[in-house]
């Protein structure tokens, strides 16, 4: 294994900031060329990717203006990946909470306040970071051709680097909220001053729509430090530690103030995921960014607020993370059937992409909020997928508008005639997003779409609801690919269209690898994240439903225990053990782990996700602890994560995995004798 560079999360973090220093003051501008837009008649609205059929002459300003800034981000791109060769996957410390490579110094120290400049990594926040400077290698060699203001789009470019690695290495509130807003500067000037016709708009949006989620979570902080006297991450979430004791005692005492700190941590990562309803910014930035911006902001910006989601909110707000997962659960299902929806009647090929965002990242949200391992894995590892095939979408649409000059769907067709590497790659990056098996997109879905089924805090048919988006991301990602791609080539100006540039294929091919990659070999990565995921929801707190015969499977499997479980089941089929199952749900003395919802069960008809009745998730008031589910009198509880055998009178002592047995219950309706049904 070789060994990282000292203080290389500060290397990473902020080489790209003085290398965009050294360009904007030691640099000659390079000659801006010719804007042929000219919509609605003006000739001074110029803007970065102005299309033009003109070649780019040589200029030696820009060349070196392109060499510098790929070099950088070369470099970038090599720390990050001796940083993730250097990682040890099966550290696990909890006095550092699984974090490595950590760096820490004093930074404001006034009147008893410490602000540190703390750093770390672990397995969820290195993969973001091999996925951001990878992305903005591609994002610096593809701009290379911009045609207006090119020396100052390539520092917004590195100076946007700086803030996101930031994000992702922050142990720190303040320093963490400083990173935070620091990225919406550049990402603001990429829009606005380099985007196409409504920037303008688009960028004011976005700015207000996150800055103002920011300001929710900086009264948090503030709120966390009146509280504990600390902005240490790792202490806060460390009950030993005063702070992170602390912490949890006066979120125990003061539920109200617990959920109004937690809501507006959550408030604002929503908004940046975006989940529906705060996605209205989302669509007007994609379109009107340029198309480095918009690789940017779908491949790694988005992922910050689904990271902020697991770095912060579950670890310091755990039980009001789980008491309010119905209501993220629910909006995530919107999201994804309202995305997919909205995306199919598109008409513009990169609003289309836009909204297949919305619906890809609520099944990320989906994920998260099953607590269940398998859930999580699933969301993490789609994480880094969509920042894979969704930029891989929007470089192929901005190859298309750049050799057309327009977005419209209706104005291409046939371009597999003409283009074929074009179209290959674009089908490639369409069956990745739809989830195809042995592409990086299903290893993702799949897996969400598992945890989700046998969580206690989704049900089934609010999952077989969000699988619908697969069927629907199908439909609209084919027919878009057929109306883009396939049948005769209708318009003229499609006929003599040139296919990849050597450019544009260094691009893309690295992509189109990963999706491979991923999809084949999926344990490569997700090795990497198993320890922090299993620290972050440990076996105790895996909400998966052993009721069922593949949640038995799956908490086997975290605990370490046999593959089959319940000898009684060997040579049994699928068929019998399903109508074992049937029963024991219909047995009224066997009270189903999973939670119901406001008229039914969570997994019955009419339920909602996260509901719950008095019956079965009655609190108790001496208890500090968020009640998440009552077990079942025939399943095994646990206790320090292994597994207990059943009371005598509830079941075998020889074997715990024999059912107990159903005594009479004459309360039942429609069972006055008391026979059991």
């Amino acid at each position: 294994m070789p060994q990282a560079p000292p203080y290389i999360l500060t290397l990473l973090t902020f080489i790209p900031l003085f290398a965009a220093l050294i360009l904007a003051l030691l640099f000659k501008k390079s000659n801006d060329l010719p804007d042929e837009h000219h919509h609605e008649g003006s000739d001074d609205d110029q803007h970065g990717e102005a299309p033009t059929d003109k070649p780019i002459p040589k200029d030696g300003r820009r060349t070196a203006i392109n060499g510098f800034a790929i070099f950088v981000s070369v470099v970038q791109f090599a720390l990050s990946i001796l940083l993730f060769m250097s990682f040890n996957p099966g550290l696990n410390e909890p006095k550092t909470g699984n974090m490595q490579f950590i760096e820490t110094a004093d930074w404001i120290k006034l009147s008893g306040m410490n602000v540190q400049y703390k750093m770390g990594v672990d397995g969820i926040s290195i993969l973001l970071i091999l996925l951001t400077t990878f992305l903005m290698l591609l994002c610096v060699m593809f701009s290379g051709a911009t045609r207006q203001r090119h020396k100052e789009f390539m520092v917004f470019l590195l100076f946007l680097e700086t803030g996101m690695i930031g994000v992702f290495c922050a142990l720190d509130l303040v320093l963490f909220y400083v990173f935070w807003e620091a990225m919406l500067i550049p990402m603001y000037f990429l829009i606005g001053i380099f985007g196409h016709e409504n920037r303008l708009y688009a960028a004011v949006k976005f700015f207000i729509y996150t800055f103002a989620g920011s300001i929710f979570m900086l009264i948090a902080i503030v709120w966390t430090y009146s509280v504990t006297k600390s902005f240490d991450l790792l202490a806060l979430t460390d009950l030993k530690d005063p702070a992170g004791g602390g912490l949890a005692q006066y979120l125990t005492a003061n539920p109200r103030a617990a959920i109004m700190m937690f809501g507006s941590f959550a408030l604002a990562f929503a908004i940046k995921v975006p989940m529906f309803p705060f996605h209205t910014w989302l669509p007007d930035a994609h379109v009107e960014a340029p198309t480095a911006g918009s690789v940017i902001l779908a491949g790694v910006m988005l992922k910050m607020g689904t990271y902020g989601f697991v770095r912060f909110c579950l670890p310091l707000f755990p039980e009001q993370s789980r008491a309010t997962s119905g209501i993220f659960i629910t909006l995530a299902i919107i999201g994804i059937v309202y995305g997919s929806l909205v995306a199919a009647v598109q008409t513009d090929a990169k609003k289309l992409v836009a909204y297949s965002s919305v619906a890809h990242l609520g099944f990320v949200v989906l994920g998260i909020f099953s607590f269940t391992q398998v859930g999580m894995m699933g969301a993490l590892i789609q994480n880094i997928n969509h920042g894979i095939s969704t930029p891989m979408l929007f470089f192929l649409v901005g190859m298309l508008y750049d050799r057309r000059h327009t977005r419209k769907i209706s104005e291409f067709g046939g371009l597999k005639m003409v283009t074929p590497l074009m179209a290959t790659l674009l089908l490639i990056a369409v069956l990745s997003s739809i989830a195809v098996p042995f592409f990086n997109g299903f290893v993702g879905e799949f897996p969400i779409l598992l945890g989700s089924f046998v969580s206690m805090k989704t049900g089934y048919w609010p999952t077989a609801i969000a699988a619908s988006g697969m069927i629907w991301s199908a439909v609209y990602m084919l027919w878009w690919f057929q109306r883009l791609m396939l049948g005769p080539v209708t318009k003229t100006a499609n006929r003599k269209l040139p296919d990849l540039r050597a450019t544009e294929f260094a691009v893309l091919w690295p992509l189109a690898g990963l999706v491979f990659w991923i999809g084949l070999g999926s344990h490569f990565w997700t090795s990497r994240m198993e320890t922090s995921v299993n620290n972050l929801i440990p076996v105790a707190a895996d909400e998966t439903d052993e009721t069922l015969p593949m949640g038995q499977k799956l908490m086997a499997a975290r605990r370490g225990e046999s593959s089959v479980q319940n000898t009684s089941q060997r040579g049994r089929s699928v068929k019998d053990q399903f109508s074992d199952l049937i029963k024991q749900k219909g047995d009224p003395t066997v009270k189903s782990a999973r939670p119901p919802a406001a008229g039914g069960g969570g997994g019955q008809p009419g339920g909602a996700p996260g509901g719950g009745n008095s019956e079965q998730q009655t609190p108790n008031p001496n208890s500090s602890q968020s009640p998440r589910r009552n077990p079942p009198i025939s399943e095994p509880t646990r206790d320090n994560d292994q597994p207990v055998s059943s009371p005598p009178d509830t079941g075998s002592p020889a074997n715990p995995n024999v059912p107990a047995p159903k005594t009479p219950d004459a309360s039942v309706p429609g069972n006055p004798g008391g026979d059991t049904p």
